[in-house]
């Protein structure tokens, strides 16, 4: 924990460019702020700091910070506006010469380059700019030398002839990067790809995540890179199949597939008569949660298991089941309150692609959305090792 003493010394070393002051607490300074420091450009390997409260000359600005203001720089973290998600540490609100000061701590990222609404932003001695192209590359050549997430590492074998660049360049660009950027056309198609994660310079060849975010075959590479649906008639799984149906193929389009099928296959609404002898429509299953929860399933399991993505419904309940259990620094005692990224490049692509709104967030909004429409709540089970397992509950109101 950083003590009173040592922030004054931050607010005092004018010539480190690890260090950013201001008196705004817009996200549009602060998060380009903090996608500079995380992609850490000169390459220290040490953590950059946000000295809120202080002037440029490195006196306080003797300003009262609230806890909305505070809540704000938090959600730079959560609301998936810098990709990938930042490390970072807020401290306490130290007073200092009068005025309040607040510290934001942002650890070097192992996934550069960070970007900011689209952008890239690195630090130039004591100030932040946007990247160049050279400056990219630089990033991109470091992320190579970083370990790696199972999405990052290179599909070896494959090439650009395995994923569809029509797909990328149409439908996922021109959301992941800013015009600006784009209008500049001085990349090459692998240089695009690699920027995003989704191409490896030193492999010359998809990464992972590129194959499954855009592979004419994905499963070729990674067998177990579908999800396989099956609708029964009762409540086990020997009681008759009435409907089965795969989904594979890349994710990019395989997400709004699926993501229609929940809507309008799956989320059933019919009227009912209460005691009043009026009507009331009610739904089996409410459409967010459950897609939440498939695309959670999708981001979150582990690719190189062989096993696919299972979704079962019964009669009375649905069972969502992918390979890999908990991952990192999530565990069974603070499970949904923390979360990590076994997938970072998926997990990034969901989010600039409007599947995964803030991150860290999804689960717990399902779990309100399934307890309002009647379901109660889902059923985590954590103690599948190689596995995770929710089970979703039906309507009572629809039996």
């Amino acid at each position: 924990m950083m003590t009173k003493e040592q922030v004054i010394m931050l607010m005092l070393d004018l010539e480190s460019d690890r260090i950013e002051r201001t008196i705004s607490f817009r996200e549009d300074k602060l998060g380009p702020a903090v996608c500079a420091l995380s992609n850490d450009f000169p390459n220290h390997r040490k953590s950059g700091y946000i000295l809120l409260g202080v002037n440029d000359d490195g006196s306080a600005k003797g300003i009262k910070i609230s806890d909305e203001e505070l809540q704000k720089i938090g959600n730079i973290k959560s609301n998936g506006n810098v990709l990938p998600q930042p490390s970072l540490t807020v401290s306490t609100v130290f007073q200092i010469d009068g005025g309040d000061v607040v510290v934001v701590e942002v650890r070097p990222s192992l996934y550069p380059p960070v970007r900011y609404d689209g952008r890239c932003w690195i630090r130039v001695g004591p100030r932040k700019a946007k990247a160049s192209l050279e400056e990219e590359r630089i990033l991109i050549e470091r992320r190579v030398s970083y370990a790696k997430t199972y999405d990052l590492v290179p599909a070896l074998g494959s090439t650009l002839e395995d994923i569809s660049l029509e797909l990328f360049k149409i439908n996922y660009l021109p959301s992941a990067i800013d015009r600006e950027t784009l209008s500049e056309n001085g990349r090459s198609i692998e240089e695009q790809l690699a920027s995003l994660r989704f191409y490896d310079t030193k492999e010359k060849c998809p990464t992972n995540a590129g194959i499954l975010m855009f592979g004419l075959n994905p499963e070729f590479y990674l067998p177990g890179a579908y999800i396989q649906y099956l609708k029964f008639s009762g409540q086990e799984m020997t009681s008759d199949l009435e409907f089965e149906k795969k989904f594979s193929g890349a994710m990019i389009t395989g997400m709004g597939q699926l993501d229609d099928f929940i809507k309008g296959n799956v989320v059933k609404e019919r009227p009912i008569r209460k005691d009043s002898f009026q009507e009331e429509n009610v739904r089996n299953y409410p459409y967010w949660a459950l897609r939440e929860l498939v695309m959670n399933a999708l981001m979150h399991r582990s690719y190189e298991s062989n096993a696919p993505i299972y979704i079962y419904e019964f009669s009375n309940r649905i069972e969502i089941i992918n390979s890999g259990g908990l991952y990192g620094e999530a565990t069974p005692q603070n499970f949904p309150n923390a979360s990590d990224y076994r997938n970072v490049v998926l997990a990034e692509a969901m989010k600039v692609l409007g599947y995964v709104n803030r991150f860290n967030y999804g689960v717990k909004r399902a779990k309100e959305e399934l307890i309002q429409n009647g379901n109660g709540e889902p059923n985590f089970d954590l103690s599948l090792t190689t596995k995770f397992k929710v089970t979703i509950p039906i309507n009572q109101q629809w039996l």
